[in-house]
């Protein structure tokens, strides 16, 4: 496997880890529910450690961008999905401006490895 691709593969998994973190935080009801609660903190340590990784050979501003926006991209979609929470036409461009952003950066840019 080769170092890009082991970069991007981290990075999902600190993708994956943040969103199941934040589906979690829904779930506690505002830390009132022990199990979510803790599933909030495992989840969003497992995701950090993982960011952490990543930036061994990916500036941080990239691999933030990256995280962040395909967080808040599958957030919305579990959101939508499963907690039936609407997304308004302004929404939905919003986020397909984030996918345009990732698309541009990953594509175009010389900066997602140092």
């Amino acid at each position: 496997m080769s170092a890009t691709l082991g970069t991007y593969l981290t990075l999902a998994i600190a993708v994956a880890f943040e969103v199941v973190g934040t589906t979690f935080l829904q779930a506690s009801q505002q830390f009132t529910r022990l199990v979510p609660t803790i599933m909030v903190a495992v989840c969003y340590a497992a995701a950090f450690y993982f960011l952490a990784q990543v930036l061994k050979t990916m500036p941080v501003g990239v691999a933030y961008a990256i995280w962040s926006g395909l967080g808040i991209l599958m957030v919305s979609a579990i959101g939508l999905v499963v907690f039936g929470q609407k997304l308004d036409l302004p929404a939905v461009i919003g986020l397909m401006l984030i996918v345009a952003g990732i698309l541009v950066v990953n594509l175009f840019s010389n900066a997602t490895t140092h």
